[in-house]
């Protein structure tokens, strides 16, 4: 096993199993990060390669946020994407009597790369990326709430783009929030 693969794997599963760095949640549609035997020639969705989890953090000004851990070797399309015609990643909150949730998710920058199918460097968001979420408590509750999230991506390798999937999570939400 080559020395980067192994380092890859490592850090994707201290990320998917350890619970640090404040995780709340951890659902995502489909399969889970594809494991170190998985080729491209065996991904036949983007799920496959990507993994959703949800942060909270409630004395910030954007208190949700969705981590987005995308296989090595993999890149999803940034938001927005350097081509009207490429799937940009998306993530679309759901709606939770008493949560209300920005009208704008605003998308961290991605970075520009060069591939082979394209003639123009690409914007992308490789290894991981974190949105956040800004959301308001209008009501409060006698039960812990989760926002549901639906994450549109689309991977991607060095050749070719994989069929999009959507992402289920959701952000459980802390009833002490102002």
């Amino acid at each position: 096993m080559n020395r980067y693969l192994s380092i890859g794997l490592f850090l994707l599963t201290f990320f998917a199993f350890s619970g640090c760095g404040g995780r709340t949640g951890s659902l995502s549609g489909g399969s889970p990060v594809a494991n170190s035997s998985a080729t491209p020639a065996e991904i036949s969705s983007s799920d496959q390669v990507v993994r959703a989890f949800t942060h909270l953090v409630p004395s910030s000004p954007t208190p949700g946020s969705v981590e987005l851990v995308v296989s090595p070797g993999f890149h999803i399309n940034a938001n927005p994407p350097t081509f009207p015609y490429l799937i940009a990643t998306e993530v679309q909150p759901g709606q939770v009597d008493g949560i209300v949730v920005s009208d704008k998710i605003v998308y961290p920058p991605g970075v520009l790369k060069n591939f082979s199918f394209a003639e123009k460097p690409l914007s992308v968001y490789e290894d991981h990326v974190i949105i956040p979420i800004a959301f308001k408590i209008t009501k409060p509750a006698t039960t812990e709430r989760f926002l549901p999230l639906k994450i549109r991506v689309q991977a991607c390798d060095n050749e070719k783009c994989y069929p999009p999937a959507t992402l289920q999570a959701s952000l459980q939400v802390n009833q002490s929030m102002k």
